[in-house]
């Protein structure tokens, strides 16, 4: 039977930390209620206590928020753990998500601090959390270069002290896919009682293998990923939703499954993008304007033949638009063929030779061949015939 992987969307809290990327509660507003459309489970809708307009739009989503749960960030410092409990107050289902560095990285240079007095910061931060509500999630940042025994320590500590998800951020997407899973194995056969929580991964991109690691932790028995539309987010970003909930969706022998309805992904996609005015990659994968376009002769031949042949994924599972044949120089003639008959003219194998030649000739100067070319194109072929 396959088990669900529970999508945690941070478009709104990490993928908001992009340089110009600043929204208002409208905008956050508007994102959040499509999010639930898509069907994330859980919308991390920001970090309340940093300013009084984040706070402001939290408080927004959790009064609109009917289905999904709602989560706001805070450090493990009890006034920041209000600001997060006071702004989820009107919340359907609340979710607090607190946490603390536990690398020695950031245990010694960012908090000056001992291992121990880092434990027991984890512990209270959990504890005073678990006054407000029963579901806490515990992130231990930097996770991803932390001594993996002293975070065993850790985790075991905060899902005793209350902690129902347990998030083990790649902070710098330093891991490699082996060693992420090998730290999520360790945690789920060394940590006691890791049953009694959820274990998410957070991965970012920063030697762009933020997707694999995600993937890598949810085959060792992780049960959350935590992402963001397009990838977006801090530096060099965060695991793209799309692009997770696809790999599972097309690796069924995994047997993992996201209640994600993946028809609306390009359409988010846009919709993120406008909103954040953020450029997505024309090559980016599942909703980059090319992941469904065909320009060389060799694929294009195999694409008519047979979609499957370079396609894994029906547009249409991802709300594109569709295929798309694109003419350029190191197009052949089938492609060319192809599309002649698309604006509506037939013509045999001789014909479209002569064709070719002239196509090649437009080609070599132009990036694209558009359909005013090859109108032009059937009209001298006409005069010739």
């Amino acid at each position: 039977m396959a088990d669900k992987v529970f999508i945690f969307d941070t478009t709104l809290r990490d993928g908001e930390q992009v340089p110009g990327c600043k929204l208002n509660a409208r905008e956050k507003l508007e994102l959040a209620l499509q999010l639930e459309k898509l069907g994330v489970d859980i919308i991390e809708a920001g970090f309340p206590v940093s300013s009084p307009g984040d706070f402001e739009s939290v408080k927004q989503i959790s009064l609109a928020i009917k289905n999904a749960t709602v989560c706001a960030l805070s450090r493990s410092v009890e006034k920041d753990i209000e600001a997060a409990a006071a702004a989820l107050r009107y919340a359907v289902n609340p979710r607090i998500h607190t946490g603390i560095g536990t690398s020695d990285f950031h245990i010694k240079y960012k908090f000056n601090s001992t291992r121990e007095a880092i434990l027991e910061r984890a512990i209270k931060a959990t504890k005073f959390a678990r006054r407000f509500t029963d579901n806490i999630e515990f992130f231990c940042e930097d996770a991803g270069r932390s001594d993996s025994e002293y975070l065993a320590r850790v985790v075991e500590a905060v899902i005793k002290a209350g902690a129902t998800t347990v998030n083990i951020p790649d902070t710098t997407g330093y891991c490699l896919p082996q060693q992420y899973a090998d730290k999520i194995a360790y945690l789920i056969n060394n940590v006691p009682n890791i049953d009694k929580a959820v274990v998410s991964c957070h991965c970012h991109n920063d030697l762009g293998l933020a997707t694999a690691n995600s993937i890598s932790g949810v085959i060792a028995g992780a049960r959350q990923i935590e992402c963001t539309i397009n990838g977006i987010g801090e530096r060099a970003g965060n695991t793209s939703l799309e692009e997770v909930v696809m790999v599972m969706k097309q690796h069924k022998e995994l047997g993992l499954y996201t209640d994600i309805n993946t028809p609306m992904l390009n359409a988010m996609s846009q919709l993120v993008s406008d909103t954040m005015r953020v450029y997505v990659q024309p090559n980016k994968a599942i909703v980059g304007a090319n992941a469904f376009s065909h320009s060389s002769g060799i694929h294009q031949d195999g694409f008519l033949k047979n979609a499957q042949n370079y396609e894994i994924i029906n547009p249409e599972e991802v709300g594109a638009s569709g295929s798309k044949i694109v003419l350029t120089a190191r197009s052949g003639r089938s492609a060319l063929a192809y599309r002649f008959h698309q604006l509506g003219y037939e013509f045999d194998r001789d014909d479209v030779d002569v064709l070719y030649e002239l196509f090649l000739e437009v080609a070599d100067g132009k990036k694209e061949v558009g359909e005013e070319d090859l109108h032009e194109m059937a009209k001298d072929r006409a005069t010739v015939i």
